[in-house]
C-alpha cells in the first residue's frame, strides 16, 4: 500500500545533509534555532547561495522484467534502475509492500506492478525537484 503524501515520512525526498540539518535544527532550543537562520539568511545575503543551473537527473537504466521474478529480485532489479534515487526514501512503502506479499499472500506480480509505479513516482518526483530547483 502506497501512503497519500500526507502520512509518507517526514523528510521524504530531501537529501541525507538537508534531513541531517533538520535533526540538528529540531533538538536546539528556539533561540538557537533562531541563531541559526540568522546565520543561513546571513550566508545566503552575502552571495554563497548556489547559482549553477540544476543537473538533470539521469535517466533510468533500462532493465526488462524477468518472467519470473521474485519480490526482492524486482527491488533489487528497480533499485538498478533508479540507482539515482535515494532508498531511504522508499523504504518504508517497499518495507510494507513486502509484508503485504509475505505476510497476507498478496500475489508477487500485483506487488511488483505497484513497486514499479513506487519507484517511477519516486524518480518523477526527482525530475520534477530538479527543475524547480530544490
Amino acid at each position: 500500500m502506497i501512503l497519500p503524501a500526507e502520512l509518507q515520512l517526514p523528510g521524504a525526498g530531501l537529501s541525507k545533509k538537508q534531513r541531517r540539518l533538520l535533526a540538528v535544527f529540531g533538538k536546539l532550543a528556539e533561540k538557537d534555532q533562531e541563531s541559526l537562520l540568522a546565520f543561513a539568511e546571513f550566508l545566503l545575503s552575502r552571495g554563497t547561495a548556489s547559482t549553477e543551473a540544476p543537473a538533470t537527473p539521469a535517466v533510468p537504466k533500462v532493465i526488462p522484467r524477468p518472467d519470473d521474478e521474485t519480490v526482492i529480485g524486482a527491488i533489487r532489479r528497480l533499485s538498478d534502475t533508479y540507482y539515482m534515487i535515494d532508498k531511504e526514501t522508499l523504504l518504508h512503502d517497499s518495507a510494507a509492500l513486502v509484508g503485504e506479499h509475505v505476510m497476507q499472500g498478496r500475489p508477487a506480480a500485483e506487488v511488483i506492478d505497484e513497486l514499479e509505479q513506487l519507484f517511477e513516482s519516486a524518480y518523477q518526483r526527482l525530475v520534477s525537484d530538479v527543475q524547480d530547483g530544490a
